[in-house]
């Protein structure tokens, strides 16, 4: 597998593993996520694309399939009267195709974006995990990563 900066030939296969993670969110709480929807326009995505602070890496086969991903945004909070300045790189969302897990793909894109986000200057590296995903959460423990807050509600 080779990991690289997605393009614009990698959007029909960045599109089957978004409406693949969609389905897994929409069948954990379809009171709050929509089935059979896209996520982003190939506009929108060819704009996230071209946005170095926003790095989209596709672990792609021989023959240029996507066969998983890493969206990530850098985030850092210059100036805040809180938060200090540390860069951080966000992922946003994590996906292998569903036919391809449990082959490790999945840890080869996240190390890849470790090391990428070591070398940009970063102090961290974070994302969010949805409570009706346990095998991501599952994935994220084994890779090392720890809580660092929790979000929680009550439905009224």
């Amino acid at each position: 597998m080779n990991i690289r900066r997605a393009n614009e030939k990698d959007i029909k296969g960045i599109n089957k593993l978004l409406r693949q993670v969609l389905m897994v969110h929409h069948n954990g709480r379809p009171d709050l996520f929509k089935g059979d929807v896209k996520k982003y326009t190939d506009e929108e995505l060819l704009d996230i694309i071209g946005d170095d602070n926003k790095p989209i890496f596709v672990g792609v086969d021989d023959k240029e399939n996507v066969m998983g991903y890493a969206f990530c945004v850098f985030q850092q909070h210059i100036g805040d009267n809180i938060l200090t300045d540390i860069k951080t790189l966000y992922i946003d969302d994590l996906c292998v195709d569903e036919e391809l897990r449990g082959q490790h793909i999945g840890r080869q894109i996240y190390e890849y974006v470790l090391d990428f986000a070591k070398k940009s200057g970063c102090y961290n590296v974070t994302l969010n995990v949805w409570n009706c995903n346990p095998s991501a959460m599952k994935f994220y423990e084994k890779c090392g990563l720890v809580p660092y807050k929790v979000g929680m509600e009550k439905i009224l």
